[in-house]
């Protein structure tokens, strides 16, 4: 198994370095890291191909112009580049514990898709974390996190579930395995056999409608929600908008209620509308 890791980025190249330290540490190193960017400026370019240097990781990346919230567009684009025959899919303001990649390869199975979550870190905490601390694992420990402003929580399991207890908690958990795009996989192929992502959505959902299909075309889920250990830097949603966010609900539900595997604007019309790669502006 190869593993293509994808992750979503626009113009937040602080957290992104920190996200690519996460990678250029883990237990299973991937075959590349792809950084699905939707429109950022240089500064984005440069800090890829500063870490590239830095890391040694085989860091590619596939750039769109900013023309509004096409995150749908670019990860289908990444897929398109992508060499590995398994794909993980995460944000560029996701750092990943030491053994993420680990678990997505042990827990795949042909048949499935995996899907996991993320702990979700205030500013404070987040501008606090620096490489040392990724490197070493130390910002994925309650008490470091505590230490560094981050307020007491009741929902810590996953950071604290051990080895031996993430397996029977993630068969426990009462939370749906929905596709969650900051923690997720699937094989290559049946990406490709849903089309990938619908392009006419935007933000909202349009993860979760993804994996509606991927279960529409016999893929089952499964949870990987308290081993594959994620922590998610803070900022702001300025795309959030609540009538997007209701008509690609709607569009999910039809999905699910019709049963319907590929969606009719995705990878295939990508490809067949002479997609040619972009450069990244310099």
């Amino acid at each position: 198994m190869k593993i293509s890791v994808i992750m979503t980025t626009y113009n937040s190249p602080v957290w992104l370095e920190k996200v690519l330290w996460g990678y250029s540490c883990q237990s299973e190193p991937p075959l590349e890291v792809i950084v699905a960017d939707d429109g950022s400026g240089p500064e984005t370019a440069e800090l890829v191909a500063r870490l590239r240097e830095e890391t040694g990781l085989d860091i590619r990346h596939v750039w769109q112009k900013d023309d509004g919230f096409r995150k749908c567009r670019i990860l289908n684009k990444a897929i398109l580049q992508a060499r590995g025959d398994y794909i993980v899919f995460t944000d560029g303001d996701c750092i990943p514990r030491g053994d993420f990649l680990a678990v997505h390869k042990r827990r795949a199975e042909p048949g499935y898709f995996l899907s996991g979550s993320y702990f979700k870190l205030p500013m404070s905490t987040s501008e606090a974390i620096t490489r040392d601390d990724i490197e070493s694992g130390r910002c994925f420990d309650y008490a470091w996190l505590r230490a560094n402003g981050l307020k007491a929580r009741r929902k810590t399991l996953k950071l604290r579930a051990s080895e031996r207890w993430a397996p029977l908690l993630n068969r426990l958990t009462p939370t749906a395995c929905n596709l969650k795009g900051s923690n997720a996989s699937a094989w290559r192929e049946d990406i490709l056999k849903v089309n990938g992502f619908d392009e006419r959505m935007a933000w909202g959902g349009l993860d979760r409608e993804f994996g509606v299909r991927l279960e529409n075309a016999g893929i089952k889920p499964r949870h990987v929600r308290f081993d594959a250990i994620c922590i998610h830097l803070d900022h702001p949603r300025g795309y959030a908008d609540p009538e997007i966010v209701a008509r690609n609900k709607a569009l999910r539900l039809r999905v699910a209620k019709e049963g319907i595997v590929e969606t009719p604007q995705g990878i295939r019309q990508l490809t067949e509308s002479g997609y040619t790669p972009e450069q990244p502006p310099q």
